[in-house]
């Protein structure tokens, strides 16, 4: 009891302002009185002290020595009609309470939002879920030019205004800023006029853009998705999808021909849309799943198969796509065709790869570096390179199994045949045989592993090239 009765003395009581008083009556009045809400703020509040005491933990251990489950208990009394509210964490201390409610009272929020810009701004902050007009009525002034004798009709409007002023009532200002007399003198016939000040009420609408979901869906730019998608989630980056999909979808949207899940991993998605590995698969119409997480190159390690289809990455030999029976001709004919090249293409990349073959997934591109079916894609080498504690061997092993294949449609390829057909120890072939397979090597997402070399390559071409180009000019203005 003695206890109780020196609590009650040192009871210290801090009083809002008037203007907060009267925000705090309209909260209390408007939205405390609804059961849902009132119950939904007791919950938010016993969230956030567990949320204190959690992130002081972090800190501090021992501030969950008495009890590290974070808990919030309802317990309702039917007989003293009371519901009660019991969470773990940690309240408001004395000068929590003081700073957090003091500054409610003396941040002059009332006043704050009084200010017409202020309220635009949170208007526009926070209005996308609401479907309402929210107009905004402004008093605001301006010039209005009238008579003398409209003025004296204004005085004794004028003078009750003056009257009643502290009231608040909205009545014209009148203002005398004189008359000019040499106006007066030149033209007699023109009436005095003088300037007041009238008070009128601009009203505008702040949330003309609608909330999106209630607008036609053909009629939003997907950069008005983006922001709708920022402003909703806080995020400052780009939503990663617009739709989600699964394998199940992906199944029931192959086409009849189509045996396997083919799946392509990068680092972005612009890099692997505009990969040449998707060429030929993209032309046939069929769906290419895009993997640009470092976590997906894990997942398909162990995932072989869904639902009965193999999954297959287009990166990797084997690729079998369906053909009919004109294009397995040409395949073999093409084969018969390039074979001399393909030889002589791997006697002088020698160790560098594996193999030269002709290939089945090229469009536009006259080649590119693909690995076998164990080996590692360029994705996962751009992975393991960049791992601290990497092995070493098993790195040299995993990236020595790379493949070149050659795109026998393409001019390039050809006119090179036709070189290495007339002189396989012409110098020139070896060259661009070398360089045909370093820019492979880029261009299907691999690095370099002398890129000064290939450097001055390109240099030495340009030279040539350059030469060639002041060879012709000068035969030109001979022509001339």
């Amino acid at each position: 009891m003695p206890e109780e009765m020196r609590q009650e003395e040192e009871a210290e009581t801090f009083a809002f302002q008037a203007e907060i008083a009267q925000l705090m009556s309209l909260i209390i009045n408007t939205f405390y009185s609804n059961k849902e809400i009132f119950l939904r703020e007791l919950i938010s509040n016993a969230s956030d002290a567990l949320d204190k005491i959690r992130y002081e933990s972090l800190t501090d251990p021992t501030k969950l020595d008495s009890g590290k489950d974070l808990k919030i208990e309802i317990i309702p009394n039917v007989h003293e009609r009371t519901l009660t509210l019991i969470d773990t964490g940690i309240g408001m201390t004395k000068a929590d309470l003081i700073n957090n409610l003091g500054t409610i009272a003396k941040s002059g929020t009332k006043t704050e939002y009084i200010e017409e810009k202020r309220v635009k701004e949170v208007v526009k902050k926070h209005s996308q879920f609401i479907g309402y007009p929210i107009t905004l009525f402004v008093e605001k002034e301006r010039d209005k030019e009238i008579s003398d004798d409209e003025a004296e009709e204004e005085k004794p409007e004028k003078e009750e205004e003056e009257k009643e002023e502290e009231e608040g009532e909205d009545k014209p200002k009148i203002e005398d800023v004189g008359s000019d007399d040499e106006e007066d003198s030149k033209d007699k016939d023109k009436k005095k006029t003088k300037k007041i000040k009238e008070k009128y009420i601009d009203q505008e609408e702040l949330n003309k853009t609608k909330p999106i979901w209630t607008r036609n869906p053909d009629d939003i730019s997907n950069e008005e998705y983006g922001e709708f998608y920022k402003s909703l989630t806080n995020d400052w980056e780009d939503h990663l999808a617009v739709k989600m999909t699964s394998l199940t979808e992906y199944v029931s949207r192959m086409k009849e021909n189509q045996k396997s899940i083919y799946y392509i991993t990068g680092e972005s998605k612009d890099q692997v849309a505009h990969s040449v590995f998707v060429e030929r698969v993209c032309k046939r119409g069929f769906e290419v799943l895009y993997m640009t997480e470092p976590i997906d190159e894990y997942c398909v390690q162990q995932l072989k198969d869904f639902d009965g289809k193999s999954l297959v990455s287009v990166t990797k030999e084997g690729l079998e796509l369906p053909e009919d029976e004109d294009e397995k001709k040409k395949m073999e004919e093409d084969k018969a065709k390039f074979e001399n090249l393909c030889k002589l293409m791997k006697e002088i990349l020698d160790k560098k790869v594996e193999k030269v073959t002709i290939s089945n997934r090229l469009v536009s591109s006259p080649c590119c570096i693909v690995t076998s079916t164990y080996g590692w894609t360029a994705n996962m080498e751009r992975i393991m390179k960049a791992q601290a504690l990497r092995d070493n061997s098993t790195m040299g092993y995993m990236m020595a199994k790379k493949h070149l294949e050659i795109n026998p449609d393409h001019p390039i390829m050809e006119t090179l045949r036709q070189k290495a057909d007339a002189d396989k120890n012409d110098k020139a072939v070896k060259d661009l045989v070398i360089l045909l397979f370093e820019t492979a090597l880029l261009s299907s997402g691999f690095s370099l592993d002398d890129p000064q070399t290939h450097s001055n390559r390109i240099y030495r071409m340009i030279k040539l090239g350059l030469g060639k180009f002041n060879f012709l000019f000068f035969h030109v203005l001979v022509l001339i």
